[in-house]
């Protein structure tokens, strides 16, 4: 027993690596036989997170980590015993890796515990990279038919930021290897030429369920955990300035058929502009920015009567996103990229430039953003400062302002904070207030979050007021005119190691609640899942029983032809879950509820087919479908998506994404071939059609129809 609390304790205050300096680099082929790396004292000792916490990995597992004062070089030496076992998964970059065997490291380069890149591969050689702020605690409000969408929402985890870094893997009878080189101009640092950093090290063996940490972290925590790693010494940075330039051109051919009575061409040019105007202090300019290779949003289905939330998918806003995070994303967002060049229809609307300033100065993290688009001009600082034992405080001021005249305009001032105790307590907080010409209102919002998280527990207490004139313009706020929320939620963690095929049994309880200020009970959901569990090979089941309240002080048009008349409305539904391996060559998962709903009944659900062969293609079908019939009318809703990809190498793919809605009545089809470089740059082609539609295969009259080449090129050096 003392020898085990003695390991907790090595654990707790994490172990140390060093750097190599070498004068001459690896060849980056994945193949790991340079004699940079056999000289390099190995990194060992790695510790199961999942699935048997504490234990030794079971596969040998070695990492060597270097530098040429230009780069660091790590390699990974993931032995395995089994070859046919390796998972490789697919090709596509930022895929989901817990589908395949993995390993990444987390870097923290300013060593403040909380903040981080994280870079991994897969067997496929795949590139996901990420930021990481706050130790990925993005915190915000998930509501009924929405996603979790931390990634492009501002939240803690970043994962559509693309770094410039090489990987390269390989396999043989003994396992797999990965190589990876990450320039320093790609991170960004505080001063010093000799540093020390953050550094965890994760490798995951899928087949086994299997994930294990060079610095151990318990399983109710994951990579994203940094106070929890370890040390890596010996880091000596370059001290000159760096730059790169991305320029783009385009061509294309478009047409709007409700407003073009013919197709029009595009012709433009653009680019980005990086400079270092010290190591952790970055100036980016952007001039005529376009987004044309992104991938088109998902539609989805909404039976509410407040607005759904989509993530920023555009690369100029993601990188250093979490910068200007502030509120409770997906509830209330005092900052939303996607109020920027995007219309209330989802429509682009031409950015003509700006820039952005991110970065330490001194102990402080500071953020400036200003955008321009052909009326508006949109303004955005953020100052923060990160304290002891993951507390941070910040302050953030948004604006937009119409260049043609200044009487048009809103403001939004914030300040919010975090209070860390120990690893299970976590405190958030943030105050608002919005203003606009015009007489003032009740513009003030706030909020105060409690979680608790240990290997037993995961619970949360939550209140949000938003006065009835609070008004962030340039955020996301997912109801108006004022409310107060109330959420409560109670999660049991329990485990079963004599039962080989069962990870977790999750039972959990949580409520949610509305009321307007002046008291009306506006909306209340309590979900109840007692039987929720998860398998040891990544599948999951349990029933649920949700009982919700509405209250409609207006008459809610909830379909053509159908409206809700105002009143209270409480029904109960049931709801099962069951996902397959989704590892597995052929995976399913499926969703179902059946209950009450309104002043009737609703029936429905979805169900996903995943298939996979090997790392080059993969292809899923998507079907939501919700019978609906209330005293007021009958209606159903109808969703498919079907997603096919081919990937020729990592860096050579073709994606299709094929969409029809009958709540919108819209059928749209997004095809793109990606030849990538690197941070995702290259040569891409994108193939964008809508139509109006009766059904999947049911096509009416186009409504637009896109074919556009891009290409974008990075140049980089110092000063």
């Amino acid at each position: 027993m003392l020898s085990v609390l003695f390991s907790l304790s090595l654990w707790a205050q994490g172990p140390t690596a060093t750097a190599r300096a070498v004068a001459t680099p690896p060849v980056i082929d994945g193949r790991l036989t340079d004699s940079a790396w056999l000289q390099t004292t190995p990194l060992t000792g790695f510790i199961q997170r999942e699935l048997h916490e504490g234990a030794p990995v079971t596969e040998r597992t070695e990492v060597r980590i270097i530098t040429d004062g230009e780069a660091l070089y790590v390699g990974a030496w993931l032995y395995d015993r089994d070859r046919a076992g390796i998972v490789a998964g697919a090709q596509v970059r930022d895929g989901d890796i817990s589908k395949s065997d993995y390993f990444g490291l987390l870097l923290d380069t300013y060593h403040d515990r909380q903040n981080g890149f994280v870079f991994t591969t897969t067997p496929a050689g795949i590139a996901y990279d990420a930021q990481v702020v706050s130790e990925g605690e993005g915190g915000g409000v998930q509501l009924p038919g929405q996603t979790s969408v931390m990634a492009g929402a501002l939240g803690g985890f970043n994962l559509n930021w693309d770094g410039t870094w090489t990987v390269e893997t390989s396999v043989d009878s003994a396992g797999w290897y990965a190589e990876f080189r990450i320039p320093f101009t790609t991170l960004r640092f505080g001063a010093g030429e000799l540093q020390t950093w953050g550094l965890n090290l994760v490798r995951s063996i899928r087949r086994k369920s299997e994930e294990a940490f060079w610095s151990f972290i318990p399983r109710q925590f994951s990579l994203m955990k940094i106070s929890r790693a370890g040390n890596l010494d010996g880091i000596r940075v370059p001290s000159r300035r760096v730059w790169t330039v991305t320029p783009y051109a385009l061509a294309g051919v478009e047409r709007n058929y409700v407003t073009d009575t013919d197709a029009r061409t595009r012709d433009e040019i653009g680019g980005e502009i990086k400079y270092g105007l010290t190591p952790s202090l970055t100036l980016d300019l952007t001039y005529n920015t376009d987004f044309a290779q992104v991938e088109v949003d998902e539609q989805r289905t909404n039976l509410t009567r407040f607005p759904l939330f989509f993530p920023e998918k555009r690369p100029f806003f993601l990188e250093n996103a979490g910068t200007f995070s502030a509120g409770t994303p997906q509830a209330v967002d005092l900052f939303f990229t996607r109020r920027i060049g995007i219309d209330t229809l989802g429509q682009p609307v031409p950015i003509v430039g700006g820039g952005r300033l991110t970065g330490r100065v001194g102990s402080l993290t500071v953020g400036a953003l200003q955008i321009f688009t052909e009326h508006q001009g949109y303004s955005v600082v953020r100052v923060g400062r990160e304290l002891a034992t993951r507390s941070r405080v910040g302050v953030i001021g948004v604006q937009r302002m119409a260049t043609a005249q200044t009487a048009d305009w809103n403001r939004v001032f914030g300040v919010d904070g975090r209070v860390g105790i120990r690893d299970p307590w976590t405190i958030d907080w943030w105050g608002a207030a919005s203003a606009e010409p015009g007489p003032d209102g009740d513009v003030a919002a706030y909020s105060a979050r409690v979680g608790y998280e240990t290997q037993r527990w995961s619970n949360v207490a939550r209140f949000i007021k938003v006065g009835s004139d609070f008004d962030p313009e340039v955020g996301f706020l997912n109801r108006r005119g004022g409310y107060r929320y109330y959420e409560a939620g109670l999660m049991w963690k329990q485990r079963f190691p004599s039962v080989s095929w069962l990870k977790e049994w999750l039972p959990h309880a949580n409520y949610r609640g509305y009321y307007g200020l002046a008291g009306f009970w506006q909306e209340g959901r309590l979900h109840l899942d007692l039987t929720e569990f998860d398998l040891a090979n990544g599948g999951r089941f349990g029933p649920e029983v949700n009982v919700e309240h509405q209250g409609l002080e207006q008459p809610f048009a909830i379909a053509s032809g159908v409206t809700l008349p105002v009143g209270s409305y409480n029904f109960a539904s049931i709801g099962f879950d069951l996902a397959t391996n989704p590892s597995a060559p052929l995976s399913f998962s499926l969703r179902t509820d059946v209950g009450q709903f309104y002043s009737g009944t609703r029936r429905g659900g979805s169900a996903t087919i995943g298939a996979r062969r090997g790392s080059s293609f993969t292809a899923s079908l998507l079907v939501e479908y919700n019978d609906v019939r209330l005293d007021q009318g009958d209606f159903t809703r109808t969703l498919v998506a079907t997603r096919f990809a081919y990937f020729f190498t990592p860096r050579v793919l073709v994606q299709t994404l094929v969409q029809y809605s009958n709540q919108a009545r819209l059928w749209t089809a997004n095809a793109r071939f990606g030849w990538l470089s690197t941070a995702g740059n290259g040569l891409f082609v994108v193939l964008n059609e809508g139509r109006a539609a009766d059904g999947f295969f049911r096509w009416n009259e186009p409504q637009a129809r896109s074919l556009i080449v891009k290409y974008t090129r990075q140049f980089g050096g110092r000063s």
